[in-house]
């Protein structure tokens, strides 16, 4: 909700400031403006994105506005997963291992995590990886190279929101000056009326150079920064997977494996040690505190 608070103090701001020197808010007021501004941008973004990642930008807008980034329990829930898995890689018989990863919808220790269980993306990321140690063939640098290369094509997947975004936000001042210009054209048909007729319909269509920048810079770049910031946040779960089955395959323990992973959290999101190995120890997951 920060972004709502982040434009209510912008507006209070800049209109308080605008009446404070003497200006008419209602002359800021031209509906049309707004719409041959906002419109045109609505039709440039159609035209240069894909209709995938114009539907991922409306889910990426929403995320930003929940500030949808990883929580402490998704944390908890993905290192007490990887816990389990590897707990079961070194204790368990190959075809009961495999019915986790073939199907981890049905298996019992995705269900205990079901931020994982419900996140298709990462759980797949997941299983496949787990899949490849089972295999045993593969080494840990390509399996590593491998990774490095998936996390990069799924974050640049993640942020062409943030770009079409930046895009539509770049372009906003320009479209802000098509208004302008248009109602200039508009006031010219107009010469011969009085100059207080003639002021007004200047005025009004300098609305639009203002009204451009300032959904550009006070709306739709901020919004695309906090759709970056929190997509970004959320591909730190997949390099917490990386650091943590690296460290296995390496020979770790698995509660020293996770603790490669648990380095990977930003320090003021961190879970605790004591956290980590009471959700490991303890069976973790949602199930377990329901219990």
């Amino acid at each position: 909700m920060t972004i709502i608070l982040g434009l209510v103090i912008t507006l209070v701001c800049m209109l308080g400031g605008f009446m404070a020197m003497g200006g008419h808010v209602e002359v800021i007021w031209q509906p049309w403006e707004f719409v041959i501004i906002c419109g045109s941008s609505l039709g440039t973004f159609v035209i240069a994105t894909p209709m995938k990642t114009i539907k991922d930008s409306g889910k990426a807008i929403v995320e930003g506005f929940k500030n949808a980034v990883p929580t402490g329990r998704e944390y908890l829930d993905v290192l007490g997963v990887l816990h389990t898995l590897m707990r079961e890689l070194r204790s368990k018989p190959r075809n009961e291992v495999e019915a986790h990863i073939d199907k981890p919808e049905e298996s019992s220790v995705f269900q205990k995590f079901p931020s994982v269980l419900n996140n298709v993306e990462l759980r797949t990321f997941i299983c496949d990886y787990c899949r490849l140690i089972i295999i045993g063939n593969a080494r840990t640098h390509e399996v590593e190279a491998l990774m490095e290369e998936e996390i990069n094509t799924v974050r640049h997947d993640k942020l062409k929101a943030y770009h079409a975004l930046t895009a539509v936000s770049e372009g906003l001042p320009a479209l802000g000056i098509v208004a302008a210009v248009l109602g200039v054209i508009k006031a010219m048909g107009a010469i011969s009326e009085s100059p207080e007729v003639l002021g007004a319909l200047i005025g009004s269509a300098l609305v639009g150079t203002f009204a451009g920048i300032f959904f550009s810079y006070a709306v739709m770049t901020p919004l695309a920064t906090k759709v970056k910031g929190v997509r970004e946040k959320k591909m730190r779960l997949y390099v917490l997977v990386k650091q943590t089955l690296l460290a296995f395959m390496n020979g770790a323990m698995p509660q020293v494996a996770i603790e490669y992973g648990r380095k990977t959290i930003s320090a003021y999101e961190r879970p605790t040690i004591d956290e980590v190995e009471e959700e490991t120890t303890g069976g973790g997951g949602a199930a377990a505190a329901a219990a």
